[in-house]
Protein backbone atom coordinates (compact mmCIF):
# COMPACT_ATOMS: atom_id res chain seq x y z
CA UNK A 1 0.00 0.00 0.00
CA UNK A 2 1.21 3.28 -0.79
CA UNK A 3 1.93 5.59 2.27
CA UNK A 4 -0.02 8.55 0.56
CA UNK A 5 -3.04 5.56 1.35
CA UNK A 6 -1.86 5.08 4.85
CA UNK A 7 0.95 2.78 4.01
CA UNK A 8 4.34 2.05 5.37
CA UNK A 9 7.10 4.74 3.89
CA UNK A 10 9.92 3.78 2.06
CA UNK A 11 12.14 6.11 3.89
CA UNK A 12 11.15 7.82 7.50
CA UNK A 13 14.71 8.79 7.85
CA UNK A 14 15.10 12.88 6.68
CA UNK A 15 17.36 13.05 3.50
CA UNK A 16 20.83 14.40 4.34
CA UNK A 17 20.61 18.28 4.91
CA UNK A 18 23.62 20.15 2.84
CA UNK A 19 25.67 21.47 5.32
CA UNK A 20 26.62 24.26 3.02
CA UNK A 21 29.38 26.62 5.64
CA UNK A 22 31.67 25.29 7.98
CA UNK A 23 34.13 25.68 10.05
CA UNK A 24 36.60 27.11 7.09
CA UNK A 25 33.76 29.96 6.35
CA UNK A 26 33.26 30.74 9.91
CA UNK A 27 37.34 30.78 10.47
CA UNK A 28 37.75 32.96 7.39
CA UNK A 29 35.08 35.70 8.44
CA UNK A 30 36.67 35.32 11.89
CA UNK A 31 39.66 36.51 11.05
CA UNK A 32 38.35 39.38 8.84
CA UNK A 33 36.67 40.64 12.17
CA UNK A 34 39.77 40.16 14.18
CA UNK A 35 41.63 42.48 11.73
CA UNK A 36 38.67 44.85 11.86
CA UNK A 37 39.21 45.01 15.99
CA UNK A 38 42.67 45.24 15.86
CA UNK A 39 42.96 47.78 13.47
CA UNK A 40 40.06 50.05 13.84
CA UNK A 41 39.04 49.51 10.13
CA UNK A 42 35.54 49.06 8.87
CA UNK A 43 34.97 45.77 6.84
CA UNK A 44 34.79 47.83 3.19
CA UNK A 45 33.96 46.75 0.08
CA UNK A 46 36.38 46.99 -2.98
CA UNK A 47 39.16 45.90 -0.95
CA UNK A 48 41.43 43.22 -1.30
CA UNK A 49 39.34 40.72 -0.36
CA UNK A 50 36.76 41.54 -2.95
CA UNK A 51 39.30 41.75 -5.25
CA UNK A 52 40.55 38.41 -4.35
CA UNK A 53 37.59 36.87 -4.44
CA UNK A 54 36.62 37.96 -8.13
CA UNK A 55 40.14 36.90 -9.45
CA UNK A 56 39.30 33.53 -8.32
CA UNK A 57 35.92 33.71 -9.69
CA UNK A 58 37.47 35.19 -13.41
CA UNK A 59 40.06 32.43 -12.79
CA UNK A 60 37.30 29.34 -12.21
CA UNK A 61 35.93 30.40 -15.79
CA UNK A 62 38.76 29.85 -17.32
CA UNK A 63 39.84 34.18 -17.28
CA UNK A 64 38.15 36.79 -17.53
CA UNK A 65 36.75 39.76 -15.50
CA UNK A 66 34.17 40.06 -12.24
CA UNK A 67 32.49 41.90 -10.16
CA UNK A 68 31.13 40.70 -6.90
CA UNK A 69 27.52 42.61 -6.21
CA UNK A 70 25.02 41.69 -3.69
CA UNK A 71 21.90 39.70 -5.66
CA UNK A 72 21.89 37.53 -8.45
CA UNK A 73 18.91 40.30 -9.50
CA UNK A 74 21.25 43.17 -9.35
CA UNK A 75 23.53 41.30 -11.33
CA UNK A 76 21.43 40.35 -14.24
CA UNK A 77 20.37 44.87 -14.19
CA UNK A 78 24.17 45.59 -13.98
CA UNK A 79 25.01 43.25 -16.85
CA UNK A 80 22.03 44.68 -19.11
CA UNK A 81 23.10 48.30 -17.89
CA UNK A 82 26.68 47.36 -19.02
CA UNK A 83 25.41 47.11 -22.56
CA UNK A 84 23.63 50.86 -22.36
CA UNK A 85 20.61 49.99 -24.62
CA UNK A 86 18.57 52.51 -26.26
CA UNK A 87 14.79 52.74 -24.10
CA UNK A 88 11.76 51.39 -25.89
CA UNK A 89 13.78 48.61 -27.24
CA UNK A 90 12.58 44.88 -27.01
CA UNK A 91 15.10 41.93 -24.75
CA UNK A 92 14.19 38.56 -25.52
CA UNK A 93 13.78 36.96 -21.94
CA UNK A 94 13.86 32.96 -21.16
CA UNK A 95 10.31 31.14 -20.67
CA UNK A 96 11.23 29.79 -17.71
CA UNK A 97 12.86 31.87 -15.36
CA UNK A 98 13.05 33.31 -11.78
CA UNK A 99 11.11 36.58 -11.78
CA UNK A 100 14.57 38.71 -10.74
CA UNK A 101 15.51 36.90 -14.46
CA UNK A 102 13.23 39.32 -15.83
CA UNK A 103 12.54 42.31 -13.63
CA UNK A 104 15.67 43.84 -14.34
CA UNK A 105 14.53 44.10 -18.04
CA UNK A 106 11.39 46.34 -17.75
CA UNK A 107 13.68 48.76 -14.69
CA UNK A 108 15.26 49.57 -17.53
CA UNK A 109 12.62 50.71 -19.54
CA UNK A 110 12.91 47.66 -22.00
CA UNK A 111 9.79 45.84 -23.11
CA UNK A 112 10.55 41.58 -22.04
CA UNK A 113 9.86 39.51 -24.82
CA UNK A 114 9.38 35.83 -23.76
CA UNK A 115 10.74 33.09 -26.27
CA UNK A 116 9.08 29.85 -25.19
CA UNK A 117 10.97 26.96 -24.63
CA UNK A 118 12.71 24.29 -27.01
CA UNK A 119 9.88 21.45 -26.99
CA UNK A 120 10.13 19.18 -23.83
CA UNK A 121 12.90 21.43 -21.92
CA UNK A 122 12.98 24.55 -19.51
CA UNK A 123 15.12 26.36 -21.58
CA UNK A 124 14.75 28.20 -25.01
CA UNK A 125 16.22 27.37 -28.36
CA UNK A 126 17.29 29.45 -31.25
CA UNK A 127 14.39 28.78 -32.97
CA UNK A 128 12.32 30.08 -30.58
CA UNK A 129 14.07 33.38 -30.24
CA UNK A 130 13.75 33.92 -33.57
CA UNK A 131 10.27 33.50 -33.60
CA UNK A 132 10.17 36.51 -31.71
CA UNK A 133 12.74 39.13 -32.90
CA UNK A 134 11.27 42.20 -33.91
CA UNK A 135 13.60 45.33 -35.51
CA UNK A 136 13.47 46.17 -31.83
CA UNK A 137 15.48 43.64 -30.34
CA UNK A 138 18.32 44.76 -28.08
CA UNK A 139 19.38 42.14 -26.71
CA UNK A 140 18.62 38.45 -25.76
CA UNK A 141 18.68 36.89 -22.23
CA UNK A 142 19.37 33.28 -21.99
CA UNK A 143 18.68 31.22 -18.55
CA UNK A 144 20.75 27.80 -17.87
CA UNK A 145 17.66 26.75 -16.10
CA UNK A 146 18.26 24.03 -13.07
CA UNK A 147 22.28 23.91 -14.11
CA UNK A 148 20.80 22.43 -17.96
CA UNK A 149 22.75 24.53 -19.94
CA UNK A 150 21.13 25.73 -22.89
CA UNK A 151 22.27 24.98 -26.93
CA UNK A 152 24.10 27.93 -27.38
CA UNK A 153 25.44 27.77 -30.61
CA UNK A 154 22.85 28.07 -32.51
CA UNK A 155 21.72 30.86 -30.41
CA UNK A 156 25.22 32.55 -30.81
CA UNK A 157 25.28 32.60 -34.66
CA UNK A 158 21.20 34.14 -34.71
CA UNK A 159 22.70 36.63 -32.14
CA UNK A 160 25.60 37.63 -34.07
CA UNK A 161 24.09 37.61 -37.24
CA UNK A 162 21.44 40.16 -36.41
CA UNK A 163 24.03 42.24 -34.29
CA UNK A 164 22.30 41.34 -30.87
CA UNK A 165 24.14 40.63 -27.46
CA UNK A 166 23.70 37.60 -25.59
CA UNK A 167 23.55 37.82 -21.45
CA UNK A 168 24.26 34.60 -19.59
CA UNK A 169 22.01 34.15 -16.68
CA UNK A 170 23.81 31.50 -14.63
CA UNK A 171 22.34 31.76 -11.47
CA UNK A 172 21.48 28.04 -11.25
CA UNK A 173 24.25 26.95 -13.39
CA UNK A 174 27.34 27.57 -11.73
CA UNK A 175 30.01 25.22 -13.55
CA UNK A 176 27.78 24.03 -15.94
CA UNK A 177 29.28 23.97 -19.48
CA UNK A 178 28.26 23.68 -23.07
CA UNK A 179 30.61 21.27 -25.35
CA UNK A 180 33.43 21.78 -23.10
CA UNK A 181 33.30 25.65 -22.26
CA UNK A 182 31.87 26.94 -19.16
CA UNK A 183 28.40 28.92 -19.19
CA UNK A 184 28.72 32.16 -18.33
CA UNK A 185 31.91 32.74 -21.27
CA UNK A 186 29.42 31.81 -24.19
CA UNK A 187 28.01 35.27 -24.33
CA UNK A 188 28.92 38.68 -23.75
CA UNK A 189 28.44 38.94 -20.44
CA UNK A 190 26.86 37.37 -17.60
CA UNK A 191 25.10 37.38 -14.51
CA UNK A 192 25.60 34.63 -11.63
CA UNK A 193 23.46 34.42 -8.11
CA UNK A 194 25.48 33.52 -5.09
CA UNK A 195 23.08 33.43 -2.41
CA UNK A 196 23.13 30.48 -0.31
CA UNK A 197 20.37 28.50 -1.95
CA UNK A 198 22.77 28.10 -4.97
CA UNK A 199 25.82 25.88 -5.84
CA UNK A 200 28.21 28.31 -3.93
CA UNK A 201 27.13 31.17 -1.91
CA UNK A 202 29.11 34.26 -0.74
CA UNK A 203 26.39 34.46 2.06
CA UNK A 204 22.48 34.95 2.69
CA UNK A 205 22.56 36.55 -0.73
CA UNK A 206 24.96 38.13 -3.61
CA UNK A 207 25.67 37.62 -7.14
CA UNK A 208 27.89 38.28 -10.19
CA UNK A 209 28.76 39.87 -13.26
CA UNK A 210 31.32 38.44 -15.49
CA UNK A 211 32.53 39.09 -18.73
CA UNK A 212 35.59 38.03 -20.84
CA UNK A 213 34.89 41.69 -22.37
CA UNK A 214 37.28 43.97 -19.55
CA UNK A 215 35.66 47.08 -21.22
CA UNK A 216 32.33 45.60 -20.54
CA UNK A 217 32.79 44.82 -17.27
CA UNK A 218 34.24 48.05 -16.26
CA UNK A 219 30.79 49.27 -17.64
CA UNK A 220 28.79 47.02 -15.51
CA UNK A 221 30.80 47.78 -12.47
CA UNK A 222 30.17 51.77 -13.10
CA UNK A 223 26.91 50.80 -13.24
CA UNK A 224 26.28 48.60 -10.28
CA UNK A 225 28.21 51.60 -7.85
CA UNK A 226 26.10 54.37 -8.77
CA UNK A 227 28.11 55.16 -12.27
CA UNK A 228 31.61 55.84 -9.84
CA UNK A 229 34.40 56.84 -12.75
CA UNK A 230 36.51 53.41 -12.39
CA UNK A 231 38.53 53.11 -14.94
CA UNK A 232 37.73 56.78 -16.67
CA UNK A 233 39.15 60.11 -16.15
CA UNK A 234 36.31 61.83 -14.06
CA UNK A 235 36.13 63.77 -10.94
CA UNK A 236 32.43 62.88 -10.79
CA UNK A 237 30.05 60.12 -11.42
CA UNK A 238 29.33 59.72 -15.30
CA UNK A 239 25.66 57.96 -14.90
CA UNK A 240 22.62 57.27 -13.07
CA UNK A 241 23.32 53.92 -10.84
CA UNK A 242 22.21 52.16 -8.03
CA UNK A 243 24.34 50.95 -4.94
CA UNK A 244 24.65 47.08 -6.16
CA UNK A 245 27.87 46.69 -4.41
CA UNK A 246 29.26 43.25 -2.70
CA UNK A 247 31.19 43.25 0.34
CA UNK A 248 34.98 42.34 1.59
CA UNK A 249 32.95 39.89 4.01
CA UNK A 250 30.87 37.89 1.21
CA UNK A 251 33.86 37.83 -0.56
CA UNK A 252 35.85 36.18 2.05
CA UNK A 253 33.08 33.61 2.90
CA UNK A 254 33.10 32.82 -1.28
CA UNK A 255 36.47 32.27 -2.03
CA UNK A 256 36.34 29.35 0.24
CA UNK A 257 33.36 28.46 -1.65
CA UNK A 258 34.87 28.62 -4.73
CA UNK A 259 37.52 26.18 -3.45
CA UNK A 260 34.77 23.29 -2.87
CA UNK A 261 32.79 24.51 -5.92
CA UNK A 262 34.63 21.57 -8.83
CA UNK A 263 34.24 18.75 -5.90
CA UNK A 264 30.41 19.89 -4.94
CA UNK A 265 29.47 19.95 -8.74
CA UNK A 266 31.44 16.57 -9.76
CA UNK A 267 29.10 14.91 -6.75
CA UNK A 268 26.37 16.61 -8.19
CA UNK A 269 27.10 14.78 -11.53
CA UNK A 270 27.65 11.71 -9.49
CA UNK A 271 24.40 11.57 -8.05
CA UNK A 272 21.97 12.47 -11.17
CA UNK A 273 23.60 9.90 -13.17
CA UNK A 274 23.10 7.08 -10.06
CA UNK A 275 19.60 8.46 -10.06
CA UNK A 276 19.40 8.36 -13.95
CA UNK A 277 20.64 5.07 -14.10
CA UNK A 278 19.00 3.58 -11.20
CA UNK A 279 15.20 4.39 -12.74
CA UNK A 280 16.10 3.76 -15.93
CA UNK A 281 13.95 0.47 -16.02
CA UNK A 282 10.66 2.42 -15.30
CA UNK A 283 8.03 2.61 -17.94
CA UNK A 284 6.50 5.92 -17.08
CA UNK A 285 9.19 7.97 -15.45
CA UNK A 286 12.20 8.94 -16.93
CA UNK A 287 14.74 12.14 -16.50
CA UNK A 288 14.22 15.30 -18.22
CA UNK A 289 15.36 15.17 -21.85
CA UNK A 290 18.80 18.21 -21.50
CA UNK A 291 18.45 19.83 -24.92
CA UNK A 292 22.52 21.26 -24.43
CA UNK A 293 23.91 18.15 -23.69
CA UNK A 294 25.41 16.23 -20.69
CA UNK A 295 27.40 19.84 -19.17
CA UNK A 296 24.38 20.06 -16.22
CA UNK A 297 25.36 20.79 -13.00
CA UNK A 298 21.63 19.82 -11.50
CA UNK A 299 20.41 22.62 -8.79
CA UNK A 300 17.38 20.34 -9.46
CA UNK A 301 16.19 17.52 -11.66
CA UNK A 302 13.43 17.00 -13.57
CA UNK A 303 11.31 14.27 -13.81
CA UNK A 304 9.25 13.60 -16.82
CA UNK A 305 5.97 11.48 -15.99
CA UNK A 306 3.98 9.90 -19.03
CA UNK A 307 0.76 9.61 -17.64
CA UNK A 308 -0.93 7.66 -20.61
CA UNK A 309 0.35 5.25 -19.14
CA UNK A 310 -0.73 6.03 -15.41
CA UNK A 311 -4.49 6.56 -13.76
CA UNK A 312 -3.49 9.68 -12.03
CA UNK A 313 -1.80 12.75 -13.54
CA UNK A 314 1.63 14.21 -12.64
CA UNK A 315 0.56 16.12 -9.69
CA UNK A 316 -0.88 12.93 -7.81
CA UNK A 317 1.92 10.57 -8.95
CA UNK A 318 4.81 13.45 -6.77
CA UNK A 319 2.44 13.59 -4.05
CA UNK A 320 2.39 10.07 -3.43
CA UNK A 321 6.21 9.77 -4.11
CA UNK A 322 6.66 12.76 -1.33
CA UNK A 323 4.15 10.66 0.70
CA UNK A 324 7.42 8.02 0.92
CA UNK A 325 9.74 10.32 2.52
CA UNK A 326 11.22 11.31 -0.73
CA UNK A 327 11.69 15.31 -1.01
CA UNK A 328 9.76 16.31 -4.69
CA UNK A 329 7.94 18.82 -5.55
CA UNK A 330 4.91 18.80 -8.19
CA UNK A 331 6.13 21.54 -10.50
CA UNK A 332 8.66 24.45 -11.13
CA UNK A 333 6.15 27.29 -12.55
CA UNK A 334 8.19 30.44 -12.90
CA UNK A 335 6.93 31.20 -16.92
CA UNK A 336 7.07 35.32 -16.79
CA UNK A 337 4.36 35.64 -19.08
CA UNK A 338 2.05 34.31 -16.62
CA UNK A 339 2.76 36.24 -13.82
CA UNK A 340 0.71 38.93 -12.48
CA UNK A 341 2.64 42.16 -12.52
CA UNK A 342 4.13 41.01 -16.00
CA UNK A 343 0.22 40.89 -16.92
CA UNK A 344 -1.14 44.15 -15.21
CA UNK A 345 2.09 45.79 -16.43
CA UNK A 346 3.01 46.93 -13.02
CA UNK A 347 6.44 48.19 -13.39
CA UNK A 348 6.05 51.90 -12.83
CA UNK A 349 3.39 53.42 -10.64
CA UNK A 350 1.12 55.38 -12.48
CA UNK A 351 1.84 53.85 -15.69
CA UNK A 352 2.61 51.12 -18.00
CA UNK A 353 5.79 51.57 -18.65
CA UNK A 354 7.86 50.16 -20.63
CA UNK A 355 4.93 48.54 -22.86
CA UNK A 356 3.09 52.89 -22.87
CA UNK A 357 6.60 54.26 -23.57
CA UNK A 358 5.75 56.93 -26.41
CA UNK A 359 9.01 55.38 -28.61
CA UNK A 360 8.34 52.01 -28.24
CA UNK A 361 7.40 50.74 -31.89
CA UNK A 362 6.71 46.98 -30.87
CA UNK A 363 3.40 45.18 -30.45
CA UNK A 364 1.78 46.77 -27.24
CA UNK A 365 -0.70 44.09 -26.76
CA UNK A 366 1.24 41.36 -27.24
CA UNK A 367 0.88 37.86 -25.40
CA UNK A 368 3.35 35.39 -24.90
CA UNK A 369 1.11 31.83 -24.42
CA UNK A 370 4.55 29.64 -24.44
CA UNK A 371 2.87 26.14 -25.35
CA UNK A 372 5.87 24.36 -24.97
CA UNK A 373 7.16 25.78 -21.40
CA UNK A 374 3.48 25.24 -20.07
CA UNK A 375 3.75 21.84 -21.55
CA UNK A 376 7.14 20.93 -19.71
CA UNK A 377 6.13 22.36 -16.51
CA UNK A 378 2.50 20.25 -16.35
CA UNK A 379 4.31 17.21 -17.46
CA UNK A 380 7.67 17.63 -15.10
CA UNK A 381 8.05 17.50 -11.25
CA UNK A 382 11.14 18.09 -9.96
CA UNK A 383 13.85 17.32 -6.83
CA UNK A 384 16.32 18.94 -5.56
CA UNK A 385 19.62 17.20 -4.85
CA UNK A 386 22.99 18.16 -3.47
CA UNK A 387 26.11 16.82 -3.07
CA UNK A 388 25.45 15.24 0.35
CA UNK A 389 23.53 12.68 -1.36
CA UNK A 390 24.51 9.12 -0.96
CA UNK A 391 23.69 5.99 -2.19
CA UNK A 392 21.24 5.26 0.14
CA UNK A 393 19.61 8.16 -0.68
CA UNK A 394 19.66 6.72 -4.21
CA UNK A 395 18.61 3.90 -3.74
CA UNK A 396 15.82 4.90 -1.61
CA UNK A 397 14.74 7.72 -4.85
CA UNK A 398 14.02 4.88 -7.34
CA UNK A 399 12.35 2.62 -4.57
CA UNK A 400 9.25 5.38 -3.82
CA UNK A 401 9.55 5.88 -7.93
CA UNK A 402 8.97 1.98 -8.46
CA UNK A 403 6.37 2.04 -5.83
CA UNK A 404 4.03 4.40 -6.41
CA UNK A 405 4.61 3.86 -10.58
CA UNK A 406 3.50 0.12 -10.03
CA UNK A 407 0.56 1.50 -8.18
CA UNK A 408 -0.71 3.70 -10.85
CA UNK A 409 0.12 1.94 -13.92
CA UNK A 410 -2.97 1.51 -16.09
Amino acid sequence: MLAIDGGEKVRSKPFPTRHLFGEEERDAALALFDAAVKTGHAIGYNGAEEQAYEHAFADFLGGGYADLVNSGTSALYAALGALRLPVAGEVVVPPITDPGGVMPVAMLCQVPVVADADEGTFNTSAEQIEAVLTPYTRAIVVAHIAGEPVDMDPILELASARGIPVVEDCAQAHGASYKGRPAGTLGDIAAFSTMSGKHHATGPQGGVVFSRDRDLLWEAKRFADRGKPFNVESSTNIRAGLNLNGNDLAATVGRVQLERLPEMIRRRRTVARQIREAIGGLRAVRTGREGGGDGGVYWFMRFFVDVDQLSVDKDAFARAVAAEGVPVGAAYRNIPSEARWFRERCVFPGSDYPWGLPDYQGDRCATFPCPNAVAAVEAHFMMSIHENFGQREVSDIAAAFAKVETAYLR
